[in-house]
């Protein structure tokens, strides 16, 4: 389930909900009882790669996406 953090504006405490993804802008109440609060947004780093490797580029001619496909010219 995902992760979802906030902050409340009336008393500037920051807490994390964990609710499905269909109730994911509905609103809040933050662990004081306040109801005024706002979603953040969460960033997410992703580091390294699995293959430790350079990344490998898609065969020339084959359609598939934006860069293989050739509707970025």
């Amino acid at each position: 389930m995902p992760r979802y953090d906030f902050r409340c504006r009336t008393c500037d405490a920051t807490f994390e909900l964990r609710r499905p993804m269909a109730q994911a802008g509905a609103p809040a109440v933050c662990p004081q009882g306040h109801e005024d609060t706002v979603k953040l947004l969460s960033a997410v780093a992703v580091t390294g790669s699995a293959s430790g490797g350079a990344p490998q580029q898609a065969p020339s001619g084959g359609g598939g996406g934006c860069c293989g496909g050739g509707c970025c010219s």
